[in-house]
């Protein structure tokens, strides 16, 4: 049997799972770096790949910030943690909204977070 000419390794199924990997919170960050990092992939596999580490800093960076504002005390500590788990659960919502999208076939894009995105070196 001859060798194929195209590879199976790049069909339309395999890159729109590469996306759907791509937008697992958390974890879905490290594939999304590797990818920008390579500097390969289809326009819209760099454009997801920002967006997702773009999300997962905004998550970390506020996690971070609130779980800090959380443990120094005070009266306030209680919505101070109320607000960090908003926000956790905002970024897993968003995720899952982002998968269901990448799995019907259409667009990626959050007005205001997408912008910040293309901003990434």
């Amino acid at each position: 049997m001859p060798p194929s000419s195209t590879d199976p390794l790049e069909s339309e199924d395999l890159r729109r799972l590469q996306l759907f990997v791509y937008f697992i919170p958390i974890l879905g960050v490290f594939p999304a770096l590797w990818t920008l990092y390579r500097r390969q992939g289809t326009r819209r596999q760099q454009v997801a790949s920002r967006l997702a580490v773009t999300m997962g800093l905004a998550w970390v960076l506020t996690y971070g910030l609130l779980s800090l504002g959380a443990t120094q005390g005070g009266s306030a500590s209680l919505n101070v943690w109320i607000l960090n788990s908003l926000a956790t659960s905002s970024y897993f919502v968003v995720s899952v909204w982002l998968m269901i999208r990448v799995w019907q076939r259409k667009s990626t894009w959050i007005p205001g977070l997408s912008d910040v995105g293309d901003r990434l070196p």
